[in-house]
């Protein structure tokens, strides 16, 4: 069985994507949220091997959520998503534990790349 996955983004089309490339390549989605709140929420419900975060998000942003669910299990692995030019926020992102990001648009074998190298 693949490795789960939690798909977080406040954009459906961005959820549908970064899915389809994980599922394309074995991976196992085992759910989707779309802002911080619904996320910390599955984290604890779905305990999934990873989660790909987006950053910018309502309700609770990426970063924040990343803080909460560190607190939760201080080994979440966690990818972040952010757009190209926010530099500075995924900077805040790996201090705050995230483990790596990936920039939008996304490239499958980079999005691959980074979560097999986090995994491992």
């Amino acid at each position: 069985m693949g490795k789960r996955i939690l798909v977080v983004d406040d954009a459906a089309f961005m959820r549908m994507m970064i899915k389809d490339i994980l599922t394309k390549n074995g991976f196992q989605v085992v759910g989707e949220a779309q802002d911080g709140v619904q996320a910390v929420e599955k984290f604890k419900e779905l305990t999934p091997d990873l989660v790909t975060m987006d950053i910018t998000m309502p309700e609770m942003d990426g970063i924040t959520a990343l803080k909460k669910i560190k607190e939760i299990d201080s080994t979440a692995k966690v990818v972040m998503c952010s757009a190209m030019g926010q530099q500075a926020m995924v900077i805040d992102a790996i201090q705050a534990g995230a483990k790596d990001f990936i920039v939008k648009p996304f490239q499958a074998d980079r999005v691959i790349e980074a979560i097999q190298k986090v995994l491992d």
